[in-house]
């Protein structure tokens, strides 16, 4: 599930109000504002420190922005109290501090402004400056959500669909994201698409996830583009296309989106809708290797085992393996395990090269269930014990693997 925007402005200069500045001159709006907001206005506290935090008419200054917020906040101002706290989480202005951030979130939420309840939700919910509390952060995603608005709706689908806080409801998790969508929260529309293509809390239907897909990425947001990407090289709910799937891939990875990295990778690799290069593919691979796809770390280290790309290096193969084994990657443990056993890239351990393959048996990937019967059976790396290594072997066998149902008919196992 996706991420929540801070709404904070860049630190760009407005080129429009530049001139003024040259001669330390304001426009007379903001000597107005000024004059009012030194004599205690508080609205005028407020749109002065809002000025001074986007650069709106006068240079951007965060230390100004906090000094007017706090005027603001300290007399009750929600909006002031807001984006003091804003200020306080991310070290603008003032020295960084998440539990003062918290402070001011709660003063502001407390008074019903639903963005500072969304805001303080998000705190609880990540444990930010606060001890995490699921429940603590439902309560107040609701409490924003119930007010209509679309980033606390979108929120509290996801408590409702991974069960955070709340029991799980799909279907309950299907309205929020509904709302929020409704509203043009690309968050929501991306993730309400999942709910279609899948089934979950609605009828499964290919074309509305399509749909949904569609609306958030032509809002630019990554995760749409690349669910949108990935219906194009399925043909679920569209027609199959497989430029249109790169496209939108493209779009997604040009934002650092790893998987669209990784499957951009695997199309450049297999040639499949762009013209096979495996330097292309290795280049992708590594930048969602480098963000942290535990897939593309994978196949990043096959393409090293291989020279595919690139020069064959096994001790990179061996790196690779180990960051996507690390990471729970089934495939990548199991790899690791046969580079252990065989001494390939690094010194052998027959004990480490066990741990690496029960690692992936225990995730259900057959090959790695079918080495584990091997050093049962031939007592390397682990003590030899029959009885497991037909359990391995049948359990692989189960899944269809050939050599492990050889191997139970050799031991007199069947089936």
């Amino acid at each position: 599930m996706s991420g929540f925007l801070l709404c904070l402005n860049g630190h760009a200069y407005s080129t429009e109000a530049a001139g003024p500045f040259r001669n330390g001159e304001y426009p007379a709006e903001v000597d107005l504002l000024r004059g009012m907001a030194e004599k205690g206005d508080v609205d005028a506290q407020y749109k002065l420190g809002d000025i001074y935090q986007t650069g709106t008419k006068v240079p951007e200054n965060d230390y100004e922005a906090a000094r007017w917020y706090q005027k603001a906040a300290d007399k009750g101002h929600a909006k002031a109290q807001l984006q003091l706290g804003v200020l306080y989480e991310n070290g603008a202005g003032v020295v960084e501090d998440k539990a003062e951030a918290v402070r001011w979130y709660r003063k502001s939420a407390e008074q019903g402004y639903a963005e500072a309840q969304l805001y303080l939700g998000r705190m609880y919910d990540g444990g930010i400056g606060v001890v995490q509390d699921s429940s603590e952060a439902f309560r107040w995603y609701r409490k924003s959500a119930e007010q209509g608005l679309a980033g606390g709706q979108s929120r509290l689908g996801v408590m409702y669909d991974n069960g955070r806080g709340v029991r799980q409801d799909q279907s309950e998790a299907v309205k929020w994201f509904r709302k929020a969508a409704k509203q043009g929260h690309p968050t929501a529309q991306s993730n309400l698409g999942l709910k279609y293509e899948f089934g979950q809390g609605v009828a499964r239907n290919p074309i509305e996830a399509v749909r949904w897909y569609r609306k958030a990425a032509e809002q630019g947001w990554a995760e749409g583009q690349f669910n949108l990407g990935t219906m194009y090289i399925e043909g679920k709910g569209v027609k199959k296309d497989g430029m249109e799937a790169v496209r939108w891939y493209r779009k997604a990875a040009d934002q650092g989106y790893p998987s669209a990295e990784n499957n951009l990778g695997t199309l450049y690799y297999n040639g499949n809708a762009v013209a096979k290069d495996l330097q292309r593919a290795a280049e992708w691979y590594r930048k969602a290797a480098d963000h942290g796809n535990s897939f593309a770390q994978t196949n990043l280290g096959n393409m090293y085992y291989n020279g595919e790309g690139m020069a064959e290096d096994k001790a990179e193969a061996v790196n690779w393996y180990r960051k996507a084994a690390d990471q729970g990657r089934p495939e990548a443990q199991n790899y690791l395990g046969k580079m252990y056993y065989d001494g390939i890239g690094l010194t052998a351990d027959k004990a480490e090269a066990a741990k690496w393959y029960r690692k992936a048996a225990e995730q259900g990937y057959a090959e790695a269930q079918y080495n584990m019967g091997l050093v049962y059976e031939q007592g390397i790396g682990l003590p030899a014990d029959r009885t497991e290594a037909m359990k391995w072997f049948l359990t692989a066998a189960r899944q269809g693997h050939a050599n492990a149902r050889q191997k139970l008919s050799e031991m007199g196992g069947g089936r």
